[in-house]
């Protein structure tokens, strides 16, 4: 599989982007203490978030966040600006599931979500704003109805508006 068929979501790069780091509660799915992610200084202690969390909750891709510097580098206070996007993860129970996987993302790229891949089998999708979540949500549980992927909601940056039927 290229990466281009995983729909990868690259963090904007440049010489300016610092990491921040976020404490995590321990879960018991992932066991860490801590995430980094990389963050574009826009001033201040204020930092927008360029790439997707795998494992904080309640942040999204382009949020800003207030994260002042500290002995342990640049620890994330709270968000002060959402960006607007929403974040999922998923999770393929196991590697042989992969061949499968394109079949059910493609669809979820063409509604313009893009992917990045924490481990062989832990993936966060980002939602951008002017995605309807509510179709995405959609194709994220065919996926995990046709057995390919579990999900979870890491946070949700979209107006939610009722869904007609």
């Amino acid at each position: 599989m290229t990466k281009s068929s995983w729909g990868n979501h690259e963090p904007v790069r440049g010489s300016d982007l610092t990491k921040v780091t976020f404490v995590l509660e321990k879960a018991d799915w992932h066991d860490h203490a801590r995430e980094t992610l990389w963050a574009e200084p826009v001033g201040g202690h204020m930092f927008r978030l360029r790439n997707v969390p795998f494992y904080a909750y309640g942040v999204s891709y382009d949020d800003t966040v207030l994260a002042p510097e500290t002995d342990e580098g640049h620890v994330v206070q709270g968000v002060s600006e959402r960006g607007g996007h929403s974040t999922y993860r998923i999770f393929v129970s196991n590697t042989e599931i992969l061949e499968g996987f394109p079949e059910s993302w493609t669809p979820l790229e063409a509604l313009g979500c893009t992917l990045e891949r924490a481990t062989a089998r832990l993936f966060a999708v980002d939602v951008p704003p002017e995605a309807d979540i509510h179709e995405i949500y959609d194709g994220l549980k065919k996926g995990e109805t046709a057995g390919v992927w579990d999900f979870e909601e890491a946070h949700v940056g979209h107006v939610l508006k009722a869904q007609r039927h």
